[in-house]
């Protein structure tokens, strides 16, 4: 009996046992699963964020490119190793870059919340330049993100890359609040039909800056923008002081005039700006004031400094839309005048500086070069700041062949004044160039310059967002000065202590383009 009790318990207790395995294998009911919607408030390619109200939007390009006849990817064969024209100039120089954006928005009782960001990991490749001594360095390892010096290719220069931060910003009822472009400049801003940027006759921050902006809409696309800007990266020129006495040959052979002496922040730019955009066409004026503070006469507090003065700039933009040469052609012109504020016309990325090398034809010469110095200002020894003053224009005729064959045509034009108080603190009695002034040296001191460009670009788009380019600009650089200068040995460019014609130059260079938007 016993045992037929414990056969009946325990076959009870296995029954129990594989029912409550049974019901732990049911199936339990899923939680539901929220799927990433289409926000189709702002234009396609926003989702909302599950869970909340606000839309994102991912974004960028992939870029692989290519300069042909200059160490620079943004700029021509206007100074340094590229300047130079010998065994250490670049017949050509690389970048690829990948650019990510992200765009939010949230629709408030305040009308649109939106933040944005952009930023840029490009691996570009740099230069060789002189030791003095028959050997070279790597220069472009700070460029290119290394760690530590240059010209060790273990310190991480010859495999680094960079980081840019182009835009993050919020924009709320109506206020732009961080970094991204100058207000100031065309809306095509450092491109009006091209692909290179550093063209002269117009500003172009288009790596952009820090800001507080204000616009208002007054309807039919007409606005207007106050705007305080960031002046301390990309819109203080050289500030020239002369108080350190005479300008080496040297120094002046490799484009400087003297040492730029920039004091510390004081007050932004401040920006206004009248739009109209409309169907055919749109047309800006911009006007900016800026602060120019310099430091010291002299390398301690005691030496003194001259008082802050205001430089200003204004800027007229003129877009022309459906013109009779084809759809989508443009007409894109800008022109701008600057007093003090020389970064509004030679932009951020165009050159503050020029030293270009080349043949001579005069006897005894061992080659010609030709020199000039961007700047907002000059002071010497107990003066004040004397202005430079500038004017350029820049534009481009944009035609569309078919849908996947492009042209434009483009060009600028700069010319900078140092004034009757700046040409009289380098080139008068005492100043600072004079040391280089006689029958044998420098017959003509002007500081005064004049930089023209023109180009054609060509764009072959096969699918939608994939674009190969090809963009060839001249560029020539008209300076005032005549004469011969005899400097010491230019170690970095490997340029012999000898005689130099100072003469205009001319330069070409090629930008080759393959980019994948997404």
């Amino acid at each position: 009996m016993k045992m037929v009790k414990s056969l009946i318990l325990g076959s009870a207790a296995g029954l129990l046992a594989m029912s409550g395995a049974q019901a732990a294998d049911l199936p339990v009911k899923a939680k539901a699963v929220e799927y990433v919607r289409i926000c189709s408030l702002y234009g396609a390619g926003f989702y909302y964020i599950p869970g909340t109200d606000t839309c994102i939007k991912l974004g960028g390009y992939l870029r692989v490119e290519t300069v042909l006849n200059s160490n620079s990817v943004f700029g021509g064969a206007y100074q340094t190793q590229a300047g130079a024209r010998n065994r250490l100039s670049n017949y050509y120089t690389a970048r690829s870059r990948q650019d990510l954006n992200i765009d939010t928005r949230t629709a408030t009782e305040y009308g649109v919340v939106r933040t944005y960001f952009d930023a840029t990991f490009s691996w570009t490749s740099g230069s060789y330049a002189g030791n003095g001594l028959g050997g070279t360095f790597y220069s472009g390892a700070a460029q290119a993100g290394g760690f530590g010096g240059v010209g060790n290719p273990s310190d991480g220069g010859l495999s680094g890359g960079s980081l840019g931060v182009y835009h993050a910003f919020i924009q709320f009822a109506g206020f732009t609040m961080g970094k991204t472009i100058s207000q100031f400049d065309a809306p095509w801003t450092n491109y009006p039909g091209n692909n290179f940027d550093g063209l002269v006759g117009g500003s172009g921050m288009v790596t952009g800056v820090n800001q507080f902006t204000y616009t208002a809409q007054f309807g039919n696309g007409i606005s207007g923008t106050v705007s305080l800007q960031d002046q301390t990266q990309y819109s203080q020129g050289n500030l020239i002081n002369t108080s350190a006495g005479l300008v080496a040959p040297a120094a002046f052979a490799g484009g400087g005039y003297g040492a730029s002496d920039i004091g510390g922040s004081r007050v932004p730019d401040i920006i206004g700006v009248l739009k109209a955009d409309q169907a055919w066409g749109m047309v800006q004026l911009s006007a900016v004031g800026h602060n120019i503070h310099a430091g010291y006469y002299g390398g301690t507090e005691p030496t003194g400094h001259p008082s802050d003065t205001w430089g200003w700039a204004v800027q007229g933009a003129l877009q022309i839309k459906n013109i009779p040469t084809g759809a989508g052609d443009t007409i894109n012109i800008q022109a701008v005048y600057t007093d003090g504020a020389t970064r509004y016309n030679f932009d951020n990325l165009a050159p503050q500086g020029f030293a270009m090398y080349g043949g001579t034809g005069v006897p005894g010469a061992y080659q010609s070069v030709g020199l000039a110095a961007v700047a907002d200002g000059i002071f010497g020894l107990g003066t004040g700041i004397s202005k430079v003053q500038t004017w350029g224009m820049r534009g481009a005729f944009n035609h569309n062949w078919d849908p996947y064959w492009s042209s434009a045509l483009y060009g600028a034009y700069a010319q900078l004044k140092y004034g009757n108080g700046g040409a009289a603190l380098l080139c008068g009695p005492g100043g600072a160039l004079t040391g280089l002034v006689g029958a044998a040296g420098i017959t003509t001191c002007n500081p005064d310059f004049n930089v023209a460009q023109i180009g054609v670009i060509t764009r072959w788009t096969p699918v939608k967002g994939l674009t190969f380019s090809a963009d060839v600009i001249y560029t020539h650089l008209d300076q005032k000065f005549v004469g011969l200068i005899a400097p010491a040995a230019q170690a970095g460019i490997a340029k012999p202590a000898a005689v130099y014609e100072l003469k205009d130059q001319n330069t070409v260079s090629m930008l080759i383009r393959a980019q994948r938007n997404w």
